[in-house]
Parts: structure tokens; C-alpha cells; sequence
């Protein structure tokens, strides 16, 4: 605990430094922001928006860093993640990691009951990359809730097989098909319930989580529970979007992890997550605001049935019909956000290698300033999945084996942190032509554009209309300062 806390100091105190030094880097008057700038910087919401400590507007093009394996954290080797993972990361643009510290992982014996050695191996990462600016969101990742049922992510003492179905074997299928098994749904049920006091396990959970990192600079919280699922009534979540679901069962439960977070951490963003179907299909999802709480996060998923047909080798799908389908989406969790008061964060997406599919999810993205999390930066034998051609690698193990049209897809010019508010935006992954438009806003910090290190061989030229760059470029990023309150305009091109 000793050098965990001396760590934490240290990156603190350069943390401090890095604000100190970009705080004097623009002319523009500091307004007052989610968060303290003196303080280490975290994610909070603002309206719509995820605004850092400067008061700017980020956008998040990142990763999801999730070891489905005991034991539940990638190791420090070149097919988990090194040091080595997180500078490529940062060169390459990505902004944000959800990284799956798992309940079976967090509280592995009893409930409540930390296992200090789990988060301190979670602890090497989330160090690694926020020295590198990433923004973390702490994830309790599950699929199919436990190995017992072919998946995992909750921990053995979790797992109450319930009657009669315990006086059997236990049915497995592979995933996804295995929540649709009467047992996985039961389970589901239960948990929801509070029966064998689960929920109340998994909330203690979330408050060691919180505890841990609640200090932890580039944070931006805590997603509770990836991809719920509602149980016995899952046909009615796959037609209606089951509007009774979130309010007998979802929220409540939600709204009982958020309460014991903010024992331990009362500032920190929430995420509630939709039921799973709604990943998936376009149904409605049904979260309302909750009274007190205004640093709610919408984590949301986007899988195009069609992309989903395609991996099983099903004829007839047709991904071109994705651009309606993630257009359809991106408004959706947008109301779903603007009715719960809550920022919104596309965390799923891809887990394929159909660059026709990325390049439609990434283009809708970027018309609705959709902030998002790839699945996945490495494959890492993930065991739940319908699709193995999932990270962005062909040897996880190689960092020289990228897949280049993925990655030349991914990989995209964007604004990472704007003084003002997003009006356009629009990249061409063929061309690399990037055109940005934002209204001013007062911020502590100039406008900040990561330019991609792949599209431009022959270097590039900037246009600003409105506004000027300043300072020097520095890891594929430029500075933008407007020039008073009319819009500003940015235009990056390639050369020959």
C-alpha cells in the first residue's frame, strides 16, 4: 500500500504539472468548470457533453481493455499489455480505455472483501495510461454471468443455482444463446430481486471499486454492469423494449450500486447500461433521471444485426443497411441521455473485421459527436463472443502486426478536447480530409486536434478560419485558438 500511495503522488504531482504548463499555453479566460483544474483531472457531465478539468469539450476514441480469464487482469507480457501497449495507444490517437476490473475479480472470496492484490495488478495499467492522458472507465464486465453457464464475470459465491434446474447438470450454449436458457434467465431474475443478497454483494463491490480509484487522475467512473440482462421476460425486451424491466428491476438496482459509489466517491460519473437487446435491435430503453444526481453516464452498445448474421456466416445480410441502423441508434441514446440527465458514451462497437461496417459506425459517430469505445484493442482469447476477429491486431503479442485497413479506419483525425461546442464534424479515412467546425466557449485550454499519424505520408496543410493554431505540435496533436465568438473552422488536408 506504501508504494501504491507513492505512485499515486507522484502522478499527481505531474499530472498538476501538465495542467499547470497547457493552463498557460491559450489566452482564453477560465470559466468555471465540472471539476477544479488544480485537481487531478477527471471526466464530468455537462449537459450532453463529457467536459475534462479545463472546461472543454472531449470526445473519446478508445479501447475496450477486457481480460475475461482468471485472473480477470491482462498480465504484464507482450500479449497482455506493457508499457509498450499504452504508448501505442496514445501515438495512435485513442483516448479512452473501459477496462474490465470484474466483480469475480474485485471481491473474489466474500462480499465486500477486496482483494487488494487484483486491484493493485489493475493499478499497473490504469497507472500506464493515465500518465499518458487516457481516460479510464472502470467496467464490471460479464457475459452469461459466470463459467458455470459458459460465460463469467461474477464470482463463485455468486453462483445459487436455483430449483429445480440445480437437480441437473447445469445447459451451456455458446454465447450468446446461452441467456435464453430458462436457468442464466432465472438466475437473472433473482439477482434482480436482491434474493441470496447478490445485489447488495455487488454494490459492495462497486464501493471497494470507488474506495480504490475514486482519487484516480484521468477518471471517468464507473460503468456498473455491462450488458444486463432482464431474464425470464427477455422476449418482451427483444419487441417493446420491456419499459417494466427498468422500472421494477434495472434502475432500482442501478440506483443501489450508484448509492453505495458515492459513499466513497461523491463527484465521480455512473453509467447505467440499457438491457442487452438494446444493443442490438431498435427498441426503446426506458431509464428516468435520478432525483439528487446529476453525473450520470448512458453507456450504450451498437451491434448491426446485420454485421452479427455476417459473422455467423448467414446468407443474405447486407451491412450496408447498418448506416440506418446506427444512425437510429445514436438518436436514440442521445433522447435516452437528454431524459435521464445523463453524458452518453458509445462503449461497444465493431468486434469485427468488416471495415464497410466500422467505417459507417465511425462516420455516424462522428456526425452525432458520439463518443466511443472499440471492442476490442486485443483479442485476447475471448471465450464470449460471437465474432473472433474482434481486436485490431492479427498477433496480440506483435504490436507490428496491425491490421492496416482497421486501423486506417480507427485511427482518424478528431478533436479530443474543443473550447467550445461542436457545430460539424466529418473525416475521410480514404483521403484523410478532416473538417471541424465549434462555437467558441470560454476554456482554460485551447481547442486540441489529434492528427492521425496514417493518413498523411506526404504531411499535411491546416486551414482555420476563425481562429489560429498556437504552440507546437506535439504527438500528433494541434492547438486552436479562436479569434473572438464567431464560429471556427478547421480543415486539415493531405499533401500530393
Amino acid at each position: 500500500m506504501r508504494g501504491h500511495r507513492l505512485r499515486r503522488l507522484r502522478l499527481s504531482c505531474l499530472v498538476l504539472l501538465a495542467v499547470l504548463l497547457a493552463s498557460t499555453a491559450g489566452t482564453a479566460t477560465a470559466r468555471p468548470a465540472p471539476g477544479d483544474a488544480a485537481q487531478p483531472p477527471v471526466l464530468q457531465r455537462d449537459g450532453r457533453w463529457l467536459v475534462d478539468q479545463h472546461g472543454r469539450i472531449v470526445l473519446l476514441h478508445g479501447v475496450n481493455l477486457v481480460w475475461k480469464h482468471e485472473p480477470y487482469v491482462p498480465p504484464d507480457s507482450p500479449e497482455g499489455f506493457t508499457s509498450a501497449d499504452a504508448d501505442w495507444l496514445a501515438e495512435h490517437g485513442f483516448n479512452g480505455a473501459r477496462i474490465g476490473t470484474l466483480w469475480a475479480g474485485v471481491t473474489p472470496d466474500a462480499p465486500g472483501v477486496a482483494d487488494e492484490n487484483y486491484l493493485d495488478r489493475w493499478d499497473r495499467i490504469v497507472d500506464l495510461l493515465a500518465e499518458r492522458r487516457i481516460w479510464l472507465q472502470f467496467d464490471f464486465h460479464q457475459d452469461q454471468w459466470h463459467e458455470t453457464y459458459g460465460g463469467g464475470g461474477v464470482p463463485g459465491w455468486a453462483v445459487h443455482r436455483p430449483l429445480p434446474f440445480s437437480l441437473l447438470p447445469p445447459v451451456t450454449a455458446p454465447f450468446p444463446f446461452g441467456y435464453w436458457t430458462p436457468e442464466l434467465s432465472t438466475v437473472y431474475d433473482r439477482f434482480w430481486a436482491g434474493k441470496d443478497d447478490l445485489l447488495a454483494g455487488w454494490a459492495a463491490a462497486w464501493r471497494v471499486v470507488a474506495q480504490r480509484w475514486r482519487d484516480q487522475p484521468y477518471s471517468m467512473g464507473y460503468d456498473l454492469l455491462n450488458e444486463p440482462w432482464a431474464g425470464l421476460e427477455w422476449g418482451d425486451c427483444l419487441i417493446t423494449g420491456c419499459a417494466g424491466t427498468y422500472s421494477r428491476e434495472l434502475q432500482p438496482a442501478f440506483e443501489q450500486a450508484l448509492a453505495a459509489v458515492r459513499e466513497a466517491d461523491p463527484d465521480g460519473l455512473v453509467w447505467f447500461e440499457p438491457q442487452q437487446f438494446a444493443g442490438g435491435q431498435q427498441v426503446p430503453t426506458f431509464f428516468t433521471p435520478v432525483e439528487g444526481e446529476d453525473q450520470l453516464g448512458y453507456s450504450w452498445h451498437n451491434y448491426c444485426p446485420e454485421v452479427f448474421l455476417e459473422s455467423q456466416g448467414l446468407p443474405g445480410s447486407d451491412v450496408s443497411k447498418c448506416a440506418e441502423f446506427s444512425d437510429e441508434r445514436n438518436r436514440a441514446a442521445l433522447e435516452q441521455g437528454e431524459r435521464m440527465h445523463a453524458a452518453g458514451l458509445m462503449s461497444e462497437f465493431g468486434a469485427t473485421d468488416d471495415i464497410e461496417a466500422l467505417a459507417i459506425d465511425t462516420a455516424v459517430a462522428d456526425r452525432h459527436f458520439t463518443s466511443w469505445m472499440h471492442w476490442a484493442y486485443k483479442q485476447w482469447n475471448d471465450p464470449t463472443t460471437a465474432d473472433q476477429a474482434q481486436g485490431l491486431f492479427h498477433d496480440d503479442a506483435d504490436l507490428g502486426s496491425g491490421k492496416p485497413e482497421k486501423l486506417r479506419t480507427l485511427v482518424r483525425t478528431y478533436p479530443q478536447a474543443t473550447a467550445g461546442t461542436p457545430l460539424e464534424l466529418t473525416f475521410d479515412p480514404g483521403t484523410g480530409d478532416f473538417h471541424y467546425r465549434y462555437q467558441p466557449r470560454e476554456a482554460a485550454a485551447p481547442t486540441e486536434i489529434f492528427v492521425s499519424p496514417l493518413h498523411y505520408p506526404g504531411g499535411y496543410d491546416v486551414t482555420v478560419a476563425g481562429g489560429s493554431t498556437t504552440g507546437t505540435a506535439v504527438g500528433n496533436r494541434i492547438l486552436v485558438e479562436s479569434d473572438g465568438t464567431e464560429p471556427v473552422t478547421v480543415t486539415i488536408t493531405g499533401r500530393g
